[in-house]
């Protein structure tokens, strides 16, 4: 089937409704999420405390445009929690005529990619400004009322069941947390501490640099984000530095940013790699300690702490782990088997992980797909 296409500025105007802000009353101000994510509040502050002291008043319902965060999808439906909110100069309210365009369904189809194409072919950059008759000029489709009706619903029933699937997958994965948390405390309860200079002592394995050879430098991302590359470059660019190599199941810190949880646990992909003189790597004796045990005790607030308690200094890059407190930092050390039983533990929560994150991965482009099916072929020019 097909359905005719007409400009926006055929069944919706602009509407412009400003007020003089009273410095004694209270407001609420609207945020437009970029990616089309919907219209959320901002704040509710004191009248003095905005600065532009005229404002436009939303209505619930109102198809509201950032005139700069539009070509990033800065554009929604503004709900009815935000009925009289009031948004700067910057914004542009669009009312619709419901008597041939349902606004929830506008809502829908401003989320669809054939209508952000169209934002997105105005002007030359990423940041050029969206002025109120581009918005006009966008082309929608335009079914009749009772099938435009029919498919918000079906966008609706879909939309509130991936909402519930994300819900419970939040739920599930702080589920797995609670569970690792208490299993971790039980074990090492009676365990006797051991310090890391016994456990996971500092290694330095120096690289003797090859001018011609190419050297993959790591790094590592605050809160426990893992490993990354840095840069890839010639032994030669390197020669102003020292370098040192890693191998597979180091414990590695971030000697400038370990205060705001930047350690990981190398894998096999980074065996071979580099990292210069501020990555502090912690070779496992896995003879008394397992490498996954002991990154989990760094995870916790009481390895954290300890993180803490070995980087003197304020926060930020004088606050550093010191390379002589942290050989001196204990570990509480269960039996082995204790802690092989917690990696299994760990392991089968890496694969729920896994797995829910495949399904997030699924879910995030079923919306999308729905769109298309209910935007993409079926229109006319007219």
């Amino acid at each position: 089937m097909t359905w005719p296409i007409v400009a926006l500025g055929e069944v919706a105007r602009q509407r412009k409704s400003f007020i003089t802000i009273d410095n004694e009353a209270m407001y609420k101000r609207c945020r437009v999420q970029t990616g089309a994510r919907g219209v959320v509040l901002r704040d509710a502050v004191p009248g003095s405390e905005i600065k532009t002291k005229k404002q436009q008043v939303c209505r619930s319902g109102d198809f509201i445009v950032a005139e700069i965060d539009a070509k990033a999808g800065g554009y929604g439906l503004v709900p009815a929690a935000l009925e009289g909110a009031v948004v700067s100069s910057h914004y542009f309210l669009f009312e619709v005529d419901e008597d041939r365009l349902d606004r929830e369904f506008l809502g829908w189809y401003s989320r669809s990619n054939q209508f952000f194409n169209q934002v997105r072919a105005v002007g030359s950059t990423n940041y050029a400004a969206i002025r109120p008759a581009n918005v006009l000029s966008y082309r929608v489709p335009l079914p009749s009322i009772p099938e435009q009706r029919r498919i918000v619903e079906r966008l609706d029933a879909a939309a509130t069941a991936i909402d519930a699937r994300s819900r419970t997958a939040t739920c599930v994965d702080a589920e797995i947390d609670a569970m690792l948390a208490a299993a971790f405390a039980r074990i090492i309860a009676d365990a006797p501490p051991r310090p890391m200079a016994e456990v996971a002592p500092l290694v330095r394995r120096s690289v003797a640099i090859d001018s011609q050879a190419e050297y993959g430098e790591i790094g590592v991302r605050s809160f426990y984000r893992g490993i990354f590359l840095r840069r890839t470059m010639t032994g030669e660019e390197f020669s102003w530095q020292k370098l040192f190599r890693i191998e597979e199941n180091d414990l590695v810190f971030s000697n400038l940013m370990a205060w705001e949880r930047a350690v990981a646990l190398a894998g096999s992909e980074h065996a071979g790699a580099v990292g210069n003189h501020r990555m502090l790597t912690c070779e496992v004796d896995q003879s008394i300690c397992l490498p996954h045990f002991i990154y989990y005790f760094f995870k916790t607030e009481e390895g954290y702490r300890k993180i803490l308690a070995a980087s003197p200094g304020t926060m930020v890059r004088n606050k550093t782990l010191s390379n002589k407190l942290l050989p001196k930092i204990e570990v509480p050390i269960p039996s082995l088997d204790a802690q092989h039983w917690f990696d299994g533990l760990q392991a089968k929560a890496r694969s729920a992980r896994l797995a829910q994150a495949a399904a997030a991965t699924e879910l995030a482009g079923l919306l999308p797909s729905m769109l298309h099916k209910a935007f993409g072929d079926s229109a006319r020019t007219v």
